[in-house]
């Protein structure tokens, strides 16, 4: 499986496309004026508590107030109450946790009146970017994501990602782990450790009690409301968790984009520094790529498959629907289930694509072509589940229903990745109606007035329509003939097939458009 990478950098931020075996899978959009990224740490302010949601409000400098809800706090929610307010008054000077007693853990089943109260200030982090008409949501478990480990304050555990299925490679990762860790720090093993000998470890947990040292530092002096820590920008996020051999190419269009990532790669991974490159072409690096063709014909209510089958795709506010339609694919040999079979196998494939690429969250209800055989359905779910294992969003699927509809669940973090692929109609401006094509004679013959008489334009054309040339030209005595007779001119009539119907452009001497 080939990787490849392509960062298109302008003033307002960048698109990031990930390519996989040259086909886009995932696309991003990385503002610069986004200061609400999943990840940042905030020092909220409690706005209200609300007992019947057991969840306050919390303002962090956003439009709408930020959203925590009890199971939210984090079991030390306590201790770090407790190391914000001794930091910030100065009664605590370490930056580290060893000096630092915890507090019991906070029970599970609680109320959140018990653990906070209005006005009160507490470190939180971004679970859940604004979306839509809500807030941001927030946790206040912290943790710091590093390229092999998380790290997690208030915590001794070392845990460990399940995708490493040796027994052998676990505990080796456990000791080292447990060697090189500060006290009263946990540790989460992140799947790409796997393999990795010591010295990367621990370059990468030094990085992370950098950062925390740095959020420690910046606590007493910063304002409520305002960023702490920030986490690195999207195209770095997406470089450390995914980053390895696949990658074939990374593409950058920026000077200064393709310094940071070259330099970025140097630090998480020396070996792949050479991959990164410097789009010089003239035309721009999408269009060069192929990439713009791509998302234009991946997005939209409708896309097509290359068997002749296609997805009808509907968003709304609660959820995301999918329907199959075989289109005008036949059976040829085959039978009405086999056929049904192939295509809802190929319209899995592209759905596991398209909840990537349009980074769907939430409900997503999938209507596939009915079929009959119960070991099909079994052999569709199964090839579904695989599709989707490649998703890094949590996800959940279930089997189909008894009408046929597969549910799935997917984490929703950030807005939903939304691009308008149709275009505006040149000839109607996106209204849906033009001008009658009666009065298309009387405008021109309105324009004439004005270029000939008020502007004094002596030699011009009239570009128009092929049939409309047709239309002027046609008779004994022409309608261009009478306009010379009318206005004392001759009106050179041109024709140009890109027109629309009722088009027309005026031309002087020069051959440079007469503006209107």
């Amino acid at each position: 499986m080939i990787k490849e990478l392509i960062i298109d950098s302008t003033p307002n931020g960048a698109t990031i496309a990930l390519l996989q075996d040259k086909q886009l899978v995932e696309l991003h959009k990385e503002h610069i004026s986004n200061n609400y990224t999943v990840g940042d740490i905030y020092l909220g302010r409690i706005k209200k508590i609300m007992p019947s949601l057991n969840a306050a409000f919390v303002d962090v400098g956003y439009e709408k107030d930020a959203f925590l809800h009890y199971l939210d706090l984090g079991p030390q929610v306590q201790s770090l109450l407790k190391l914000a307010k001794q930091v910030r008054s100065g009664g605590y000077q370490s930056k580290l946790l060893d000096n630092f007693k915890l507090d019991a853990d906070i029970n599970k089943g609680g109320k959140i009146s018990e653990v906070l109260t209005k006005n009160q200030l507490i470190p939180v982090q971004i679970a859940k970017e604004p979306i839509s008409t809500k807030g941001p949501r927030l946790s206040a478990d912290l943790s710091i994501a590093g390229r092999y480990v998380v790290l997690v304050p208030f915590s001794e555990v070392i845990s460990i990602s399940k995708k490493i299925k040796s027994n052998t490679e676990r505990t080796r990762l456990r000791k080292i782990v447990e060697s090189i860790k500060p006290a009263h720090f946990g540790v989460i093993i992140r799947t790409v450790s796997e393999g990795k000998g010591v010295a990367e470890m621990q370059k990468d947990l030094l990085d992370l009690i950098s950062k925390w040292e740095s959020f420690i530092t910046r606590l007493p002096s910063v304002e409520p409301a305002k960023k702490i820590l920030g986490e690195i920008g999207r195209t770095s996020t997406i470089l450390r968790d995914l980053l390895n051999a696949d990658f074939q190419g990374i593409t950058v269009n920026d000077n200064a984009m393709y310094e940071e990532v070259k330099s970025y790669i140097h630090e998480i991974s020396p070996d792949l520094e050479s991959i990164v490159r410097l789009h010089k072409h003239k035309d721009p690096l999408f269009e060069h790529l192929g990439v713009d063709k791509q998302i234009k014909g991946a997005f939209g209510k409708t896309v097509n498959l290359a068997g002749g089958a296609y997805l009808v795709i509907e968003h709304t506010e609660a959820l995301h629907v999918i329907d199959v339609n075989s289109g005008n694919r036949t059976a040829n040999k085959e039978n009405q289930e086999e056929n049904a079979f192939q295509v809802n196998k190929e319209a899995a494939k592209e759905i596991a694509r398209q909840l990537r690429l349009r980074d769907m969250g939430g409900i997503v209800v999938i209507d596939f072509i009915d079929m009959h055989k119960p070991q099909n359905r079994k052999e569709l779910f199964d090839y579904l589940r695989d599709e989707m294992a490649h998703d890094r969003a949590k996800h959940t699927i279930l089997p189909p229903s008894k009408f046929g509809l597969v549910q799935i669940t997917r984490q929703r973090v950030r807005p939903e990745m939304n691009i308008v692929t149709s275009e505006v109609c040149p000839a109607c401006g996106g209204t849906g109606t033009i001008r009658p094509t009666i009065l298309l004679i009387d405008d021109i013959e309105n324009n004439f007035n004005f270029i000939l008489d008020e502007q004094n334009e002596k030699n011009i054309t009239l570009c128009v329509h092929p049939y409309v040339e047709a239309y002027i030209k046609k008779g004994l005595v022409t309608l261009q003939m009478r306009w010379y007779f009318k206005y004392g001119k001759w009106i050179k009539v041109k024709s140009n097939p890109a027109y629309q119907i009722a088009e027309f452009h005026f031309f002087n001497a020069k051959e440079e458009e007469i503006k209107l």
